[in-house]
């Protein structure tokens, strides 16, 4: 049987380079059952003229497809479809049922979808204003060095850290990086021991928060906070305590009388991106080792510049092991890496590593071994520095287009991270005014999500300027201001 060229056509959305498109068609057709076994294919100088191409590249797809072992090729007859090619296997089953039988409202024993989060929509790309938090510019990423790490990690004396099942260890390599690169930014020494990479900070407040907590037990977090961080605690049935913060943060002497876990963010809190001052934090920690409780400090945006000389991290201040220090790579790298660790004493890292073990063993070592490398290399120090720089300048075009239209006001307007948050003027729900704002192609984020209490954040929002060019913020702020206008 020889499949007719007719059977291959190229198309404007088609992914990859031509190579690969064709390549794909005949994977495709093969795994398909369309192009059965020991079918010839189109020699690849008539393939290449009726798709337009160069001859070459249906060759270098072709020859691909051989060592692949799609095709075979039989001296001067050409190329035929392999009898050991893959097949995806064919199943006769009955279409899906479109009304199901179970009873899920009853079937369901914990509901993890009912509580509100943080929302934007789906193509927030789309719009020419996107102040989105925590999303990354990728003109801001050395995707090249990055690349490079990621085929260093792919050599074959890398082959052990990439594929075998490392049960619950990590990648020995990136442990070191983060022992002798990052956390002595933060002023904290560690040993191997103290330290559990996780799939981003938010992992690590999950699995601190299911080892720590228990329904009898009383986890205190700021008030407004971050909105996932409220979930996971209420997700434990413990008894929660909002706390409110001020111009400080979290002031350590509203504690309540009883509690067990503290959990802040004292380098820049989230949503509000004010700094917990020294003396607050050396009080936070006296308390901690006099009331017997632990803190769980999520090291919001600490690589973010904000002008000011960066302060220890509790950890590096904690002189008996009353804090567990949560750091994730999301902001400094881009978010879609999914990387964290965790430092605490050995007795707690024990407990965090079989708890992630049965959840999915360890992070991929691909993955961490690639970023062993990016943090290693001094890529990632370079990165930090490229976009402290761009950050500067939004930082420094959104507090002017702030100034100018009378925004920034009140105790947190101008501190810190990557955003700021801002309160809308009496009567103003920024719920609505998030969605009236859409159609001007702007994109907040109401902050009513932020508050244990949602009716006491319905006029705050935050503007982030991590994901929006400098030269379109000054734009977007007029047309913020012009929807708050009387």
């Amino acid at each position: 049987m020889a499949i007719p060229v007719e059977a291959f056509f190229l198309t404007p959305e088609g992914e990859g380079s031509l190579q690969q498109q064709i390549r794909a068609m005949v994977m495709d057709g093969i795994l398909s059952n369309l192009f059965p076994a020991g079918a010839r294919l189109p020699s690849s100088r008539k393939l290449a003229d009726h798709l337009g191409i160069s001859r070459i590249t249906v060759t270098l797809a072709y020859t691909d497809l051989v060592a692949s072992d799609y095709l075979v090729s039989r001296g001067r007859s050409g190329y035929f479809v392999s009898e050991s090619a893959p097949r995806k296997p064919e199943f006769h089953l009955p279409g899906p049922d479109t009304d199901s039988t179970v009873d899920w409202g009853r079937a369901i024993g914990r509901s993890f979808s009912d509580s509100p989060s943080v929302t934007r929509p789906e193509n927030w790309r789309d719009y020419p204003y996107p102040f989105i938090y925590g999303q990354a510019d990728a003109r801001l990423f050395d995707h090249q060095n990055w690349r490079a790490c990621a085929l260093k990690a792919l050599a074959p004396r890398e082959f052990e850290a990439m594929t075998f099942d490392h049960y619950d260890r990590d990648d020995p390599r990136l442990v070191e990086v983060v022992l002798r690169n990052i956390l002595p930014r933060r002023g904290i020494r560690a040993r191997p021991e103290q330290i559990l990479i996780t799939m981003g900070a938010q992992n690590a407040l999950w699995m601190a928060a299911e080892i720590l907590l228990t329904q009898r037990r009383v986890a205190v977090h700021e008030n407004p906070c971050y909105p996932e961080q409220r979930k996971i605690l209420e997700q434990t049935r413990c008894t929660t305590v909002p706390v409110n913060v001020d111009a400080g943060g979290i002031d350590p002497d509203t504690l309540p009388e009883r509690v067990d876990v503290v959990f802040t963010t004292a380098s820049h809190q989230c949503p509000t991106n004010v700094t917990m001052p020294v003396d607050r934090r050396r009080r936070l920690i006296e308390l901690a080792m006099q009331r017997g409780f632990v803190i769980v400090e999520d090291d919001y945006e600490f690589e973010i510049p904000d002008g000011t000389a960066p302060a220890p991290s509790l950890k590096a201040m904690d002189p008996g092991g009353a804090v567990i220090h949560v750091g994730s790579f999301s902001k400094s790298l881009f978010p879609g890496l999914r990387l964290g660790y965790l430092v605490a004493d050995e007795a707690f890292i024990r407990e965090a590593r079989a708890l992630r073990g049965l959840m999915l063993r360890h992070p991929p070592g691909h993955i961490q071994r690639t970023t062993a490398y990016f943090l290693s290399l001094g890529y990632y120090d370079a990165q930090v520095n490229r976009m402290a720089r761009a950050y500067r300048d939004r930082r420094a075009a959104m507090e002017a287009a702030l100034h100018a239209h009378g925004l920034l006001h009140g105790p947190h307007a101008a501190r810190g991270g990557s955003s700021f948050w801002l309160q809308a003027p009496e009567g103003i729900d920024t719920t609505e005014l998030a969605r009236e704002l859409l159609k001007d192609g702007v994109v907040i984020e109401p902050g009513d999500v932020f508050f244990a209490d949602s009716d006491a954040g319905r006029r705050h929002f935050r503007l982030s300027y991590s994901s929006i060019e400098a030269d379109r913020i000054a734009e977007g702020i007029r047309r913020i201001a012009l929807r708050l206008r009387p």
